[in-house]
């Protein structure tokens, strides 16, 4: 009975965070025992050329144990776009895994300190002008014989830097949404390209990069270009935010976590009721908008169980 009860409190907790996330955060993937790691220390390795931006390294989920997904720059997928780092909330008693996102203006990341312009608010490593990038030397690493277009301002950043990687529940930072970073779920968004899933991928095959295996200081823990792990320009953690342990499975000694929920058991997303603003043309736009997010949960869905039927019949 306590089993069940628990997956179905599971269940629900995915179904609330399918209907109310933002289209920015159409993967959701839930932790089993224990949080996110403290972010490890680590520098930035020098930008490769103009265009590049800086996506800063996270811990993600996968196999039973959080791994680390180095940072690196990458192209902007279009001119006057920027990213919007990826980040783990806490709600009802699950860690939710928000995946990042480009768009024309940085949305909501949880608060976390990433560092290298990304200080839980905005982005000021830089900024777009004419079709060109301009870098923040102050806080990139930057080569001018290489990118030529640099200003220098100084970050004045007040947010206390602890390292945590997660919003909300105990420990967790503090930060909620700003009507600004509320506006910017709603522009138009590109996932993250090939490229970029094909870096975070690689990461979970990496057995070193595995928390319980580097103890939160993983050897790779930022490149110059995604998928290039090895090399001079890849830089390693100088220090670990903190230890960390195992992941606990479900069925190990002690452990009371329930079983995750398959894909297949994953309930529809409810959509909600047509806005109703007392503006038609405003709330036209917001319906179109509604509805493209719900054709893509609704695709993030299909991949999921189409995902556990090839395992199943594999």
């Amino acid at each position: 009975m306590k089993l069940a009860s628990a997956v179905r409190s599971l269940m629900l907790a995915l179904a609330l965070a399918l209907c109310f996330a933002p289209s920015s955060s159409a993967q959701i993937n839930l932790s089993i025992t224990i949080g996110p790691p403290p972010l490890p220390v680590y520098e930035q390795p020098v930008c490769p050329g103009d265009g590049y931006l800086w996506t800063p390294g996270y811990w993600a989920w996968g196999d039973g144990d959080y791994y680390w997904v180095p940072g690196t720059w990458m192209l902007a997928p279009e001119p006057g776009f920027l990213w919007t780092p990826s980040y783990w909330s806490w709600r009802d008693g699950v860690y939710i895994f928000h995946e990042g996102y480009w768009g024309p203006r940085v949305g909501f990341y949880g608060g976390i300190n990433y560092g290298f312009g990304y200080g839980g608010r905005g982005y000021e490593g830089g900024r777009w002008d004419n079709g060109h990038f301009f870098y923040n030397r102050s806080v990139n690493n930057v080569n001018q014989t290489i990118v030529k277009n640099v200003y220098n301002t100084t970050v004045v950043n007040n947010t206390t830097i602890n390292r945590v990687s997660y919003n909300g529940g105990n420990g967790g930072v503090e930060a909620r949404a700003t009507a600004e970073e509320t506006a910017a779920e709603h522009d138009r968004h590109i996932p993250p390209p090939a490229v970029q899933t094909q870096h975070a991928a690689a990461a979970r095959t990496n057995p070193q990069l595995r928390a319980s295996a580097n103890q939160g200081r993983p050897p790779v823990a930022a490149t110059q270009r995604p998928n290039e792990f090895s090399g001079r320009a890849v830089v390693a953690a100088k220090e670990a935010g903190a230890t960390h342990p195992a992941a606990v499975r479900p069925g190990s000694i002690g452990a009371a976590a329930p079983a995750p929920i398959h894909a297949g058991n994953i309930p529809p997303a409810m959509h909600n009721a047509a806005p109703n603003t007392g503006d038609p043309a405003l709330d036209k736009k917001l319906q179109e908008q509604q509805q493209m997010m719900h054709a893509r949960q609704d695709q993030e869905r299909q991949k999921l169980q189409g995902s556990k039927q090839r395992i199943t019949s594999a």
